[in-house]
């Protein structure tokens, strides 16, 4: 059995997994998957990083060896192997199987997820200018008024989606674009990896040369100076081309603490907030992700997970696709008794975030470090008062789900001073053993506080 041609088990592999998983799940986790080789009982699947790795065995591994068992009809074994980055070639070609559908025909590496797509996306109140002004960039790609486009919001909102859904689009109307994704970090490493090895031109030529640049998280490129530095060479160099570059952060270009250069930049274009979605977008991303996957379950129990999960678009198809595994594994349908117990973690964490207010965290504050709320108002400087000050908007940052300025008008401050403040009080807390326990007898003592 072990003389089947790979590109045979790889077909055969996919399409029992799309029948039994769905064409979404398939495309997003499965897809960037790649068999090398089966030999000795050992069939060995490459893939893309160590998240896909966590993901591919906490969610679809029981249904990868069901599929395979099905196909090679014999006893294996599988062996998961993550490529370094020497051994990714520097071409950018796929393997994959000859007249796949599949194949990429742009030999250039765009690192997009075609999973994520504009008609994949659920447009809300929320998310509505971000999405639009996205869409405008495809049309209007490298025009002046929609370049530099940035997107910043909460972790999970949907920007990293929004993204890709500009790639992907730009390249479906031209396919041989020079499109490329890469996150803050991956732009960090390549560029320390180009001075270890005085590759420098060659990170600029291809930095330089593109169409469209996409970076995810900017914000780890602060306080980086030289890596910084070079970013904004690339930024002018596609800038002055009428390259179009869009750029996510967690906050607004302003706010980074980018060189003044740099951060005027990044003013002069489109800056979109995806703001946490209302009730009725949750369900209906809830109800996309039910639809395009094909689970059993009903509207009711949607609203039921739409009604607790209020914070993040990630965690919120996270519970969907936990009960429905539960369900699956333990042959029952999805009701609301049982989504309470599936996810009772992630309900109870996001009614305390909900529950908590500054109120309860000043007065927890206040009473440790003897100070009065006035005082933490107050626009008082001296240490006795601004390190209470810092730990509540600290505590403010953890427990509940303001947004920054919103935490930073309840101390008469703005959101620069709530970013430092959550600087200072996470440096102590690594720095001082003492201190930790301190924090965790604050959170137990505010989330005791009655709310009024």
């Amino acid at each position: 059995m072990e003389n089947l041609n790979i590109n045979e088990i790889w077909a055969d592999f996919f399409k029992k997994l799309e029948n039994n998983l769905g064409k979404d799940i398939c495309e997003m986790w499965i897809k960037p998957m790649k068999i090398t080789s089966f030999k000795g009982g050992i069939l060995k699947i490459e893939l893309p990083s160590e998240v896909w790795l966590k993901t591919i065995k906490d969610r679809y591994e029981s249904s990868i060896i069901q599929a395979l068992t099905e196909i090679l009809n014999t006893t294996f074994s599988i062996e998961y192997n993550i490529p370094s980055k020497e051994e990714i070639p520097e071409q950018d070609y796929v393997s994959l199987p000859e007249n796949s559908v599949y194949q990429q025909k742009n030999p250039f590496i765009n690192k997009l997820n075609s999973y994520f797509t504009f008609e994949g996306f659920i447009e809300g109140p929320s998310n509505r200018f971000a999405y639009k002004a996205s869409e405008a960039v495809v049309k209007k790609m490298g025009e002046r008024t929609n370049n530099p486009f940035v997107i910043f919001s909460s972790p999970g909102l949907g920007k990293t989606h929004l993204l890709h859904a500009i790639g992907n689009q730009l390249l479906k109307e031209n396919p041989f674009a020079k499109v490329l994704y890469m996150s803050g970090e991956g732009f960090v490493s390549e560029y320390i990896e180009s001075l270890q090895k005085s590759t420098q031109d060659s990170f600029r030529k291809k930095y330089r040369s593109l169409d469209c640049l996409l970076i995810d998280d900017i914000q780890f490129v602060v306080g980086k100076e030289r890596c910084e530095e070079e970013f904004f060479y690339t930024f002018n160099s596609l800038f002055d081309n009428r390259k179009q570059i869009v750029l996510t952060s967690d906050r607004t270009p302003n706010q980074l603490g980018l060189s003044e250069r740099l951060s005027s930049r990044l003013l002069s274009g489109i800056v979109a907030e995806i703001k946490r979605p209302d009730l009725e977008t949750r369900i209906a991303i809830l109800r996309q992700k039910r639809d395009s996957n094909n689970f059993d379950i009903t509207d009711d129990v949607l609203a039921f997970i739409a009604e607790g999960v209020q914070g993040s678009i990630r965690e919120l198809e996270g519970c969907l696709f936990r009960l429905t595994t539960y369900c699956n594994i333990h042959g029952v349908n999805a009701t609301i008794s049982i989504a309470k117990e599936v996810l009772a973690d992630i309900l109870t964490l996001e009614k305390e975030k909900y529950s908590i207010s500054i109120n309860q965290i000043k007065k927890v504050v206040c009473k440790y470090f003897k100070v009065s709320i006035e005082d933490l108002n107050s626009k008082k400087k001296n240490n006795s008062i601004a390190w209470p000050r810092q730990v509540s908007m600290y505590l403010a940052t953890e427990l509940t789900l303001l947004s920054l300025p919103e935490i930073g008008r309840e101390f008469n401050r703005d959101h620069s001073t709530v970013i430092h403040a959550k600087e200072k009080v996470k440096e102590e807390i690594d720095n001082n053993l003492l201190f930790a326990p301190i924090i965790n007898d604050l959170i137990t003592k505010v989330k005791a506080v009655d709310n009024n």
